[in-house]
């Protein structure tokens, strides 16, 4: 019997439950400091506590959410982050650029992309005629920084995406763009190698995703920067042949 999207990423661990359930609409105003702390070292938070924080999460507005990161600790990443990393750019932007997570350089200034790496991504936006804070949008699978620079574990990735999820609710972004595999994977909800995922157009909760290499990737793989420039050539046509946004972002 063939199986559901779904029923294949549950089988793989790559689709939790508690995403299947839509959060509840309310206008209601949501105060950042009712965000509960779901860290714990004796196991999984209960799936109601996740569903009611997701839920919360979801009606949140900018200044909102930017305040529950700070004070987020639904992990175990909060003990030996200096400051979380929540965003940089035009939050009205049509491009979102998502990379794995915050490094040393990042975690201590809050900003994503602001090593070397960043100054790579800065060249790679200027090379389509992309500025950062213009038109762009930049943001991370997580909010803080894994120790070592590790890749973010699942769990960790789970605890930080309701905030990125909101973040790309509120700014609606035309085109979405992931750095690397760790993003690919997230965004995506299935594994599989970046090689089979560039060249197509991907779709992300509606919106259309582009795969390309991590600029930090790039800093160790030079011969890769040509497949890159291909990549973000790819981005630009497909950008150029979507529809305008209707409205507005609220």
């Amino acid at each position: 019997m063939k199986r559901t999207r779904v029923e294949v990423l549950e089988a793989l661990g790559l689709w939790p439950r508690w995403r299947l359930r839509a959060p509840a609409a309310s206008a209601e105003p949501v105060s950042a400091s009712a965000e509960p702390s779901l860290a714990s070292t004796r196991g999984e938070p209960a799936a109601d506590a996740v569903d009611a924080r997701a839920a919360e999460i979801a009606r949140m507005d900018w200044t909102q959410l930017e305040q529950s990161v700070a004070g987020c600790s639904a992990c175990p990443l909060i003990e030996r982050r200096n400051q979380t990393v929540f965003g940089v750019g035009d939050r009205n932007a049509e491009w979102l650029f998502v990379g794995e997570g915050p490094g040393a350089e990042e975690d201590a200034r809050g900003e994503p992309f602001v090593g070397q790496a960043g100054k790579l991504l800065d060249n790679m936006l200027a090379a389509i005629g992309l500025k950062r804070g213009q038109n762009v949008y930049i943001a991370n699978i997580v909010k803080c920084r894994p120790p070592g620079n590790r890749t973010p574990q699942l769990s960790e990735a789970q605890q930080c995406e309701p905030y990125l999820r909101r973040q790309i609710e509120l700014m609606r972004p035309r085109l979405l763009v992931a750095l690397g595999k760790t993003a690919a994977v997230n965004l995506l909800g299935r594994d599989a190698a970046i090689a089979s995922l560039r060249g197509k157009v991907h779709e992300y909760r509606g919106i259309p995703l582009i795969v390309t290499y991590h600029p930090a990737y790039l800093l160790r793989s030079l011969p890769e920067k040509a497949k890159a420039w291909e990549d973000l050539c790819f981005a630009v046509a497909t950008f150029q042949g979507l529809p305008s946004r209707v409205s507005a972002p609220t």
